[in-house]
């Protein structure tokens, strides 16, 4: 039985690194525990009284990260106390003020990795053996691996944030300057124009790179609803409708079409990505301003 503890507990280790590795790594993003553990956090929101859906709405993405890194964590520090298990008490000194017999439970063996997890080293139960003295400083290391890995994705997401932010806040200012200046930009200067399109597809074709490395983003929500990507897709895809008519100049049209088809792939990405219903494009951002909408307190 032994070694079923021992083979259960690496099978753990190994799949919250696979995790870890699919989630800051794999180009596109596929880290099935965190995908799972992520969903799960935003199917509970969703479920929510009422009242309390547009708080939780702003908490999805945050809440949902500290879940993932529960999850790695509970996954690593189990892993390595069913590997020590077996090994309790022959296996370990202990301080003189300690009954080895009544300390070779699984408790006390998750009291061994979590205190080498986190590097603690208190020394009231310590590695006799050759193996146990080498495996003890192993899952340290992880530690120190989980919390940097927790670390870089944390920045990573955010960073993902803020270009997908900015996207918004840009294409807000567009059309807030359409609305005050009284004239469609479409109209506008064809050289102006066509910059102006280029600048909004090059930042959504990355706002969807990022999307696919960091699903997570989509939890993510700004609680400034105007100036946010889902609401203001729509004014986007319009924008590029009419600067793409056949009357306006070739280069500009496009401008005009490469930026459709940005808006086309990120909705796409919506779809087989988030799992955001519709069958054509105007359908799923529909779907997406819908759960980005309004929120409510």
């Amino acid at each position: 039985m032994d070694i079923v503890w021992t083979l259960l507990g690496v099978v753990l280790i190994g799949l919250a690194l696979r995790d870890i590795f699919d989630v800051l790594f794999h180009p596109l993003g596929r880290g099935t525990i965190t995908r799972r553990v992520v969903r799960g956090m935003a199917a509970l929101a969703r479920r929510a009284p009422r009242g309390e859906t547009g708080t939780l709405g702003l908490l999805v993405g945050p809440l949902s990260y500290i879940a993932v890194v529960g999850t790695w964590a509970a996954l690593l520090a189990i892993g390595w106390a069913l590997v020590f298990w077996p090994q309790l008490p022959q296996g370990f000194n202990f301080d003189p003020q300690l009954d080895p017999a009544a300390h070779s439970g699984f408790l006390d063996a998750l009291y061994v990795s979590l205190v080498n997890l986190t590097s603690l080293g208190y020394g009231d139960i310590s590695p006799a053996s050759s193996i146990l003295r080498i495996l003890g400083p192993i899952e340290t290391l992880f530690g120190l691996g989980l919390l940097t890995a927790s670390i870089s994705w944390l920045i990573s997401i955010y960073g993902a944030i803020s270009r997908r932010d900015s996207l918004a806040h840009e294409v807000h200012l567009a059309k807030q300057a359409e609305e005050r200046l009284g004239e469609k930009l479409a109209e506008a200067d064809p050289e102006l124009l066509e910059s102006l399109l280029a600048g909004f597809a090059e930042q959504l074709i990355r706002a969807r790179r990022d999307l696919i490395h960091f699903p997570i983003v989509h939890y993510f929500r700004t609680e400034d609803e105007e100036r946010a990507l889902a609401g203001l897709l729509p004014f986007l895809r319009s924008l590029a409708d009419e600067a793409g008519e056949g009357r306006r100049p070739h280069s500009l049209r496009v401008r005009a079409e490469i930026l459709q088809m940005a808006i086309d792939d990120f909705a796409e990405t919506l779809r087989k990505r988030l799992k955001i219903p519709g069958e054509t494009t105007d359908e799923t951002l529909g779907h997406y301003q819908s759960d980005h909408g309004p929120l409510r307190a």
